[in-house]
């Protein structure tokens, strides 16, 4: 559990670094939140290191959209909207604000398109998994999971854009 728990804070705190200056929510909370749903009732079992935190990955997720709309984030970007820094992950400028309800939907709707894509965004970004762990978790080749990675990159930042300026 120690580990586990170190872990997840870590990924947690990488994370809201990214978050904009204001924002409330601690890494601490977020950990604790994701551990307690995790252990929920049926908890998976675990098939390795990999597989956790592809699952924490998505509760991670959750938890943050939810935090967003639950402080009346605009749906596109108001005085109150929770925004993170989507700088080397997606491979934006640096600086660049997204709404993480607006990724959220994003994400969504590259899943309709895009299972696979939308799941490896996922992985990488909310889990800070490597190409190799993420190959790993999905059961596709690393060749796969960059040639997807690079797509679904370049997907986002034009849906994301988009969404923007309407």
């Amino acid at each position: 559990m120690p580990l586990v728990y170190s872990e997840l804070r870590r990924l947690a705190h990488y994370y809201l670094q990214r978050e904009r200056s204001d924002h409330t929510l601690q890494s601490t909370a977020l950990v604790h939140e994701a551990f307690l749903r995790l252990a929920g009732q049926n908890p998976p079992q675990w098939q390795n290191r990999a597989h956790f935190f592809g699952i924490a990955a998505h509760v991670m997720r959750q938890i943050l959209v939810e935090y967003a709309r639950a402080h009346g984030a605009a749906k596109r970007g108001g005085a109150n909207s929770c925004k993170l820094t989507l700088d080397e992950a997606l491979d934006l400028p640096k600086q660049v604000d997204v709404d993480v309800i607006a990724l959220d939907t994003a994400l969504d709707r590259l899943s309709e398109l895009d299972p696979q894509q939308s799941r490896i965004v996922e992985l990488r970004f909310f889990a800070g998994l490597t190409i190799e762990d993420t190959s790993e978790v999905m059961g596709i080749s690393p060749a796969t999971v960059k040639r997807d990675w690079t797509s679904a990159r370049a997907w986002l930042h034009r849906e994301i854009a988009r969404s923007a300026s309407k």
